[in-house]
């Protein structure tokens, strides 16, 4: 049975964190149409996924937390309509902590979503501020418990790390703090600076310095030990979840499945052809409603398609099918790159095992690079 992901993208944030270049817009007009325009993508869109089962749908953002219960439940109704919605689908809800009441969350629930995604960045009311985040420590640490309280059974926190300023040891107070509150799983970043962001603007004017490499290299490190010691798997670069509590939707990105996305600069993919819609909440509300679709098509080659298998298999602990690469599209890494690789098992930055080459720890901390420079050219 073919298994695929619905991706809903809910572009309103209550005010713009200093670092994020999502797509996304701080005012509040428009809400109720955005919410009929992605109804009517839904059914626009219907039989891209030719009739697959939907084991996962994730609303992200933005903050889809911010919508009322009610609009999440809407569109979660009109998938149930449009498709065949596995019975144990991973329904993913991203929220900001100064949204999630006990009020609010029990309502999350009752509407569908049984896994939070909750965007904590960091436990540390100073970094917070810095970060320009709307929620403070104690409301981080209170939207995990109450979420608990609510009968939320599977909750993801994120955490960013490589902060200017932040030491080894405020690290590792942030990790601490977040492995005391029990997530079934984990995300951290390292902070990059992106260009159309105010971090961005900071760093061009010479008023932002980004922590450099090493440290953001150490505090890498400090978290592994620690997430390693509390029992969690780290099955992707930036990705870390006890047994069994795997995000089931972002898994199926980095394993090529088929999956559609929804709303305003959402991707769409079906094993041949990615689909972007445009990043522009006006535009793609009307094209909806005139009954186009606001996107652009992009065929990927072969090239392309070898190097997403690269990039998204190297980050994970499923490592990277090499026979796979070789059978389907002809490029054999062990012969054509084969200095290369043994560069690779030789200083330990890899190991390959019956035609599986994964990384070692040593490795993730620059799984890009290699990926980079494994690429089909």
């Amino acid at each position: 049975m073919k298994m695929s992901g619905i991706y809903i993208h809910i572009p309103f944030c209550k005010q713009a964190c200093h670092y994020c270049d999502f797509h996304f817009s701080t005012s509040a007009k428009g809400r109720d149409e955005m919410i009929d325009a992605i109804l009517l993508e839904a059914e626009i869109q219907k039989d891209y996924l030719s009739s697959a089962t939907i084991k996962t749908v994730y609303f992200g953002g933005g903050t889809p937390s911010i919508l009322e219960a009610g609009q999440v439940q809407r569109i979660i109704e009109k998938l149930h309509q449009l498709h065949t919605i596995s019975n144990d689908a991973e329904i993913t809800l991203e929220a900001n902590p100064d949204d999630l009441d006990q009020q609010t969350l029990r309502k999350f629930a009752a509407a569908g979503a049984n896994r939070l995604s909750i965007g904590i960045q960091s436990f540390n009311d100073g970094v917070l501020k810095f970060l320009n985040r709307a929620h403070d420590a104690r409301s981080a640490t209170n939207a995990v418990r109450t979420a608990r309280e609510e009968g939320f059974q599977n909750i993801s926190i994120d955490l960013i790390y490589a902060i200017p300023g932040q030491d080894e040891a405020q690290w590792r107070q942030e990790v601490f703090t977040a492995l005391s509150l029990r997530p079934e799983h984990l995300s951290s970043y390292a902070l990059t600076i992106e260009p159309r962001t105010a971090f961005g603007n900071w760093y061009g004017k010479g008023l932002l310095v980004p922590a450099d490499e090493h440290l953001a290299a150490t505090q890498f490190e400090i978290l592994l030990d620690e997430v390693e010691k509390a029992g969690y798997l780290h099955y992707e670069v930036s990705n870390f979840a006890l047994p069994g509590r795997i995000s089931k939707h972002n898994s199926s990105y980095w394993r090529q499945a088929s999956y559609l996305g929804l709303g305003p600069s959402a991707h769409s993919y079906n094993g041949e052809v990615r689909q972007h819609n445009i990043s522009n909440n006006a535009i793609y509300t009307k094209e909806i409603f005139a009954g186009r679709l606001p996107a652009e098509l992009e065929i990927l080659t072969i090239q392309e398609k070898v190097n997403d298998r690269i990039l998204t298999g190297l980050r994970t602990m499923w490592g990277l099918d090499v026979a796979a690469l070789r059978d389907q599209f002809g490029y054999n890494i062990p012969v054509q790159r084969e200095a290369y690789l043994n560069m690779l098992l030789k200083e330990n930055l890899a190991a390959l095992s019956t035609d599986i080459l994964v990384l070692t720890r040593k490795g993730k901390l620059v799984a890009d690079q290699i990926a980079s420079d494994l690429f089909m050219h």
